[in-house]
């Protein structure tokens, strides 16, 4: 089994912009940058929220704290096929993510009613270090709610590391779809525009300070942090307007 990261605690800044910027971008990065191990990937996040989308809400008040759960999957995947089981705090502007990998038909039942004893219950593989106590963590943090999903975000993602320093990571997100029916990772196709397709998201994800030549291309193409969240967007135009979960919950499998 592929080893995997599980355990994050980083700053991560994100920026919009224009095809010709991000050409420049990578020009003037050069070298420096090199492909991270999924290249280039369609990125797939399946939002979990209580039915009057609570968390994203508080979220969007801009707390000190701040948490969300989604399950994410890089391409479409079959039911036995890995996922990621995310959970992201954010505090005071430093963002700490745990998450498991698990197969997609282990991960729907760990996200069912009840499904909290399940996750911390199984003990069929646990390859990364800290993956019981990871699971312990997610665990409680479904015990607390009623959660359902909420919406499907799908982007066609780069990704990039450091060359010399692995840490630092920047990925590129273009054509930004959600859809709020067939909220299934193994479905594909059928998602609407979240925004303008000739944006691109781009993120800096990193533990510690920018490096210095990170921060001569900013300055040099005068590219400044934007307050962005992909759900909180989704929740602002769209979301909102539907049916709340607790009067039609067969919106979840529509």
């Amino acid at each position: 089994m592929v080893s995997y990261q599980g355990i994050f605690k980083r700053y991560e800044k994100k920026y919009l912009l224009s095809p010709a910027v991000y050409e420049d971008f990578l020009k003037k990065a050069g070298d420096r940058l090199i492909p991270d191990r999924f290249g280039q990937s369609t990125v797939r996040s399946l939002y979990y929220d209580t039915a009057d989308y609570r968390l994203i809400r508080s979220s969007l008040e801009k707390p000190l704290y701040k948490e969300k759960l989604r399950l994410r999957s890089y391409g479409i995947p079959g039911y036995t096929d890995p996922v990621f089981l995310e959970l992201k705090k954010k505090y005071k502007g430093v963002v700490y993510k745990r998450r498991v990998s698990l197969p997609l038909e282990e991960a729907r039942r760990a996200l069912e009613p009840g499904g909290e004893e399940w996750l911390v219950s199984s003990h069929s593989a646990l390859p990364e270090p800290g993956e019981a106590q990871i699971r312990r963590e997610i665990a409680w943090f479904l015990s607390r709610e009623t959660l359902y999903p909420q919406v499907l975000i799908s982007c066609d993602r780069t990704a990039y590391i450091e060359e010399h320093n692995p840490d630092l990571r920047i990925t590129f997100d273009r054509d930004i779809r959600w859809r709020a029916n067939r909220l299934d990772l193994a479905q594909g196709g059928g998602s609407l525009p979240l925004m303008d397709t000739e944006r691109i998201l781009m993120e800096i994800k990193i533990p510690g300070a920018f490096p210095l030549w990170l921060c001569h291309i900013l300055d040099k193409l005068a590219l400044y942090p934007v307050s962005f969240s992909k759900y909180g967007l989704c929740y602002r135009q769209y979301l909102r307007n539907l049916p709340d979960r607790r009067v039609n919950p067969c919106l979840t499998a529509s």
